[in-house]
């Protein structure tokens, strides 16, 4: 199945894919707001300033699955991330990226093995999928690896579309 096949939601109940995606490079990030690792929305704020015009898009997937720490309503999670951390990027509907409720796009992601060669659950939120613009996972990021890392940096523009 590919990527852009998998039906989604956006945090406001739209129905959307991937598909709307296609040819650009997709950071796909489960993320949440009560979190260690929650400053981390910086980090990819920037990089959807600095690339967003370039082909790349930040896909944010809230998720309450790691100690609770995304307990909020769609409304609430919305409020948070514009007014704290001033978000423009889309998000997805909260979502189980682990376990027997899974979204779909998560099955297919976590096949994906880091660069340690690890496939599998995602470990913790902020864990981040790089998509190229043909729609195939290129870079599985583990979630202490901050967005701007020039590894993460380098990856990005690698897959920018000419």
């Amino acid at each position: 199945m590919s990527l852009y096949d998998i039906p989604l939601r956006t945090l406001t109940g739209d129905a959307t894919s991937l598909a709307d995606y296609r040819g650009k490079a997709v950071l796909l990030v489960n993320v949440a707001s009560k979190c260690g690792l929650t400053p981390q929305y910086a980090g990819l704020e920037k990089l959807q300033q600095q690339y967003g015009e370039r082909g790349f898009a930040v896909i944010g997937v809230p998720c309450n699955q790691f100690a609770g720490q995304e307990p909020g309503s769609a409304e609430e999670i919305q409020t948070f991330c514009s007014a704290t951390y001033g978000v423009t990027f889309p998000m997805l509907e909260k979502a189980d990226v682990n376990g027997a409720g899974q979204h779909p796009l998560y099955a297919e992601l976590t096949q994906v093995a880091d660069e340690a060669g690890e496939a599998g659950d995602v470990q913790w939120n902020f864990e981040k999928f790089l998509i190229s613009p043909a729609g195939e996972v290129v870079a599985r990021i583990r979630p202490r690896t901050e967005p701007e890392a020039p590894e993460v940096v380098a990856a990005i523009e690698a897959q920018l579309p000419a």
